[in-house]
């Protein structure tokens, strides 16, 4: 029997949507995986980390809408159940994080406590 583990992080479709795209830019390195995770600073302590990296012995490995994506394994106590978007408009673009386990968060969007 197969063991799934359940993706602790659910990304929307336009946001799947256009990392696919940066992921099809010309000279992407296909040997990176999209990173999500946390690191300390920000305005309210920790902030979010969303990029290309390689992985490492202390990550796990994880798939969400044909995209595979590492978090370390310590940071899904922090990021679990968090949603993940893209906002594509002319007043707001970029990346924006829901996080049901911040206890706070700051206006910028991308910085938390729990």
């Amino acid at each position: 029997m197969d063991t799934m583990i359940s993706t602790p992080i659910q990304f929307t479709d336009s946001a799947i949507n256009e990392i696919k795209r940066l992921m099809n830019e010309e000279g992407f390195d296909t040997t990176q995986k999209l990173r999500v995770g946390v690191k300390g600073g920000g305005c309210s302590g920790m902030t979010y980390v969303l990029g290309f990296d390689a992985a490492t012995i202390e990550d796990e490995v994880y798939e969400a809408n044909g995209v595979e994506f590492i978090m370390n394994k310590s940071h899904g106590l922090y990021l679990h159940g968090m949603q993940i978007d893209w906002q594509g408009g002319l007043n707001s673009r970029g990346f924006t994080f829901t996080n049901p386990n911040a206890s706070t968060t700051c206006g910028c969007g991308t910085s938390f406590a729990v």
